[in-house]
């Protein structure tokens, strides 16, 4: 049976993407994070865990040895400097010298060059890198995760106002488990080379998002939309990292762009089973928001 490879397994999506392979029987499967450590409980379940340091090739190429298909789960090395493009193309080269066959990329909506280093430009050149390698490959455009909503609804509910840079622009968020589920599969059975938006069921603005925590918290919540530059302001004020506020203010400018409002079926095509919706995510975690209240 083909050698299944997952990289980052030690992350919440890597180790639940694992999960999933185990539970299917999918076949040998190697996982690969900087302390393997961590995965003394998959080790046990037969997963074969390997040390993989991204800013080390020569430690990737001993760790993708033998694979013939890997997913490359995008590092978190997110801090305004070209580290997380430089971890990406060694992971790809190494991935073809040590003879894979297909990649899985997790990369994001609408990756495109931009003038200073951002998540937008680390997938866009991660995927450059991808498409002039000599391999088969699926790219997986995963919207936000649902999860990241409760990052900030909590406050919001707690406050009484969410603010954002959106206006008006939706956002199809993909619950976590439902994107490993889609990466589990594409690491299976993809073949070729495609590029797929991983979605929600359905765009939500945050309008729609604060009328849901009303609801689930019993505490009235505003949504108030601001400028760019103005949430830029109130961030950096509440002492956020620089590569914060910028991750921040552009996944908001993409929302109103229409970036992130794309739907596709992706995730009922691959797994056979429907997306969670954000209702549904925000009800399994209403804790969170009455907490808040």
């Amino acid at each position: 049976m083909k050698k299944l490879l997952v990289t980052g397994a030690g992350g919440h999506l890597g180790r639940l993407v694992v999960e999933n392979l185990l539970e299917a029987k999918a076949g040998p499967i190697l996982a690969t994070t900087r302390d393997p450590g961590k995965l003394t409980d998959l080790a046990a379940r037969g997963v074969e865990v390997r040390r993989a340091d991204f800013d080390d090739p020569s430690s990737l190429a001993r760790a993708f040895k033998g694979a013939e298909r890997l997913l490359l789960i995008s590092t978190d090395a997110v801090d305004g400097t070209d580290r997380r493009v430089k971890q990406h193309r060694n992971a790809v080269a190494a991935a073809e010298k040590a003879g894979v066959k297909h990649i899985v990329y997790t990369s994001a909506p609408s990756p495109a060059p931009t003038e200073r280093p951002s998540v937008e430009g680390d997938h866009f050149w991660t995927e450059a890198a991808i498409f002039a390698s000599k391999l088969d490959w699926t790219i997986l455009r995963n919207n936000l995760y649902a999860e990241t909503i409760l990052m900030g609804l909590p406050h919001a509910v707690q406050s009484g106002e969410l603010i954002s840079a959106t206006h008006g622009g939706g956002r199809t968020y993909i619950a976590r488990e439902d994107a490993a589920r889609v990466a589990s599969a594409a690491l299976v059975s993809a073949k070729g080379r495609q590029v797929l938006d991983v979605t929600g069921p359905h765009p939500v603005t945050q309008a729609e998002l604060v009328a849901i925590a009303s609801e689930l918290s019993g505490r009235p919540v505003a949504h108030v939309d601001v400028s760019a530059a103005s949430l830029r302001e109130g961030l950096a004020h509440a002492g956020l990292p620089p590569a914060v506020v910028d991750l921040l203010v552009a996944f908001d400018v993409s929302a109103s762009e229409g970036k992130h409002a794309v739907r596709t079926d992706v995730v009922d095509t691959l797994t056979g089973r429907a997306p969670i919706s954000v209702r549904e995510f925000l009800v399994s975690n209403r804790a969170a928001l009455q907490m808040a209240a």
